[in-house]
């Protein structure tokens, strides 16, 4: 069964903006200003939680940045987790591109380095979790992407087989986790470093998901 495995943030939505406020609101709780913008800061956004705060941490000329990371980490869980799509939006087609895979018999999952719950609670709002055979967050199983463990994991749970399997992401971590599980890649063009990532030579490139059923049987004929 040929199956399609997706990352979540900055793949199948845009939820940077929620997740820099969650960091901004740890700075405000601190006595600071926000030190993220949303729009220069949107790539560390993605690259998660600690790499937000240690991004305004460093900022500020603080030391014992990791000690105070672990300190504000929790919260920032907390505050994402109850603000968690007030400026999130999923990108443009990417419903009726996961929707037209179920349509052809595909099997769909995502696999994300977001904690299983919030990833879970995210796509209920924005009304797409029944579509997906299974999800795996990085607290599902004692490894996170770039380990090939969750990805193979996914794969299995969604009805697939991984020979036959191709993963939608859109970083280093995506990439590196396809090359780790022996499937090819597609990074999308349309977060916020664009086409840069070409340079990670994935297997293709989507610059809109209406390309996407075309690309995956193009990888998995």
């Amino acid at each position: 069964m040929k199956t399609v495995i997706f990352d979540l943030d900055g793949t199948l939505a845009d939820t940077s903006g929620d997740l820099i406020a969650a960091a901004n609101a740890c700075f405000a709780a601190l006595g600071h200003g926000a030190m993220l913008d949303m729009q220069a800061d949107q790539a560390t956004a993605f690259a998660g939680g600690r790499a937000m705060l240690r991004l305004g941490f460093t900022r500020l000329g603080m030391a014992d940045i990791e000690a105070r990371i672990d300190a504000q980490f929790p919260l920032l869980l907390e505050h994402y987790g109850e603000n968690i799509d007030r400026h999130t939006r999923l990108y443009d087609g990417a419903e009726a591109a996961v929707q037209r895979l179920l349509d052809a018999d595909y099997r769909v999952g995502i696999c994300t380095n977001k904690p299983e719950g919030l990833a879970e609670n995210l796509m209920q709002r924005l009304g797409m979790l029944d579509m997906f055979g299974a999800l795996i967050g990085a607290d599902t199983l004692p490894v996170r992407k770039p380990d090939p463990a969750p990805y193979v994991e996914t794969v299995q749970r969604a009805g697939g087989n991984v020979a036959r399997s191709v993963l939608i992401g859109d970083t280093v971590t995506d990439r590196e986790t396809a090359r780790a599980a022996g499937v090819p890649s597609v990074l999308v063009t349309f977060g916020p470093t664009g086409r840069d990532v070409a340079g990670l030579q994935p297997e293709a490139l989507l610059d809109h998901y209406d390309d996407l059923f075309g690309v995956v049987e193009g990888l998995l004929a």
